[in-house]
């Protein structure tokens, strides 16, 4: 991935507890998801139970998706922390910049954001894709689960 497309002030950020909401979410729902089989049924079961059995699985086809697309076609492998660090790393904070621009409607922005990151063929999925998940990160945000407890990050 290329960082010139962050946005300037999460350029200074440097722990997971700075960011917003959806940020944290979709940093969080990365990192259990390469934490492996575990972490995935995790992120499946968190997403079910909050938007119900459907729109979760809808959700977690987008994620799982947008995840194999980054992971097989990306300029460069992914790095994440493990799932309880609370330090933030620059690949983390890239994609939490993704999501959060996608799902604020932002289009031609995570579409240049998304051409960082895959081969520009990949690009306009990859985008719709975030746009998807971070939607749904939000329609869990106001229900009556809050994705994970960042008060346990050590």
């Amino acid at each position: 991935m290329t960082f010139d497309l962050c946005r300037e002030q999460s350029a200074q950020l440097e722990y997971l507890t700075e960011l917003d909401e959806i940020g944290a979410g979709a940093v969080l729902c990365l990192r259990r998801w390469c934490d492996g089989p575990a972490g995935r049924d995790a992120v499946t079961h968190d997403f079910t139970q909050t938007l119900g059995d459907a729109a979760g699985r809808e959700a977690v086809g987008c994620f799982e998706t947008l995840c194999e697309i980054c992971f097989q076609h990306g300029e460069r492998p992914l790095i994440c922390h493990q799932t309880g660090c609370g330090v933030l790393g620059k690949d983390e904070l890239f994609f939490a910049d993704f999501i959060v621009t996608a799902s604020e409607g932002a289009h031609d922005v995570s579409m240049k954001i998304a051409s960082g990151i895959v081969r520009p063929d990949f690009a306009p999925s990859l985008a719709t894709l975030a746009e998807a998940f971070g939607l749904a990160l939000r329609r869990m945000a106001r229900g009556p689960h809050v994705y994970a407890p960042l008060k346990d990050l050590h």
